[in-house]
């Protein structure tokens, strides 16, 4: 990064804009308070977002790809469908500060995983602050303590299967355009979302809709605003700003959904955020790029 393209101020400004798209995302799909399944507010809120393809048409038209690139664009599509659907499910269930704390779950799975997938690995100090993270997992969770709704174990597998997704767009990413890779991940979550849409079909209203679109637009702006982000200032310097997304979602689950703040939830969402910090600034030390930078809320 340049001198000139180092911007801290206008990256930890756009990485806020990120944050703030992100809990919008969570909010509107809150708001549709189960009226809609959850795999069809999934199916519907993609299909509305093909829209948001139209200016990459003519990028899109001319890619080719090697039999290896679609099974593994395959693989992240039925990936990322199962956790979509996991995702909008825990959302109708668990208040949304626990959904977004254990989201930053993804990164650490990611971290994990990396040493299967990528032949990463593990310095002791990555090693604990994992095994911290998984702390603060269960700090959240609290088994034996409280009884656990079944949208906390699609939370736990949601943060699992997005960080499959997220490192198999590390293996494609090298091969094909951004372009290339939104498209396919867009088109065939749509296509794999649309028999389980069609097994709970629920006509929905045009509000539901509107709704729907709303998550779509926010989903989209705050990709782009991370993007915007990373262009001006490192990871290192946009990552801290993640954590204020937990304090949205306490604040906006508090005010309009009528969410009681539990500390428990916070500290435990602190924990993860802390870990994540550290295994990104070691990752940034060693000039490594593997763990994503934030909640992987890829809807």
């Amino acid at each position: 990064m340049t001198d000139q393209s180092f911007q801290p101020a206008r990256g930890i400004f756009w990485m806020i804009v990120t944050g703030l798209c992100f809990v919008g995302v969570t909010a509107l799909v809150k708001l549709l308070a189960g009226r809609v399944p959850a795999a069809e507010s999934a199916f519907l809120r993609y299909l509305l977002g093909l829209v948001f393809l139209v200016p990459m048409w003519r990028s899109i038209r001319g890619m080719r790809l090697t039999p290896r690139q679609w099974r593994l664009s395959a693989l992240r599509g039925i990936t990322h469908t199962i956790g979509v659907i996991c995702w909008f499910f825990a959302m109708s269930r668990i208040p949304m500060a626990e959904v977004t704390a254990m989201n930053y779950l993804t990164p650490v799975y990611v971290t994990i995983l990396a040493v299967f997938v990528l032949q990463e690995r593990l310095a002791i100090r990555r090693i604990l602050a994992i095994v911290a993270a998984l702390g603060g997992a269960l700090l959240i969770l609290r088994p034996g303590f409280r009884e656990l709704d079944p949208g906390h174990f699609a939370m736990l597998a949601t943060a699992l299967l997005f960080s499959v997704s997220y490192l198999i767009a590390k293996i494609i990413t090298d091969e094909l355009s951004p372009a290339a890779v939104v498209a396919l991940l867009s088109v065939s979550v749509t296509i794999g979302l649309a028999p389980f849409a069609a097994a709970v079909w629920v006509t929905p209203t045009w509000s539901d809709l509107a709704v729907l679109f709303g998550v779509a637009c926010f989903a989209t702006g705050g990709h782009y605003a991370m993007t915007l982000a990373f262009a001006a200032a490192p990871v290192t310097v946009t990552q801290p700003v993640t954590f204020l997304q937990l304090v949205w979602s306490v604040l906006v689950g508090a005010i309009f959904f009528a969410e009681p703040a539990d500390p428990f939830v916070v500290a435990g969402g602190l924990v993860i955020i802390g870990s994540v910090l550290f295994i990104t600034w070691r990752e940034a030390v060693l000039k490594r790029r593997v763990t994503p930078s934030g909640p992987e809320t890829k809807l």
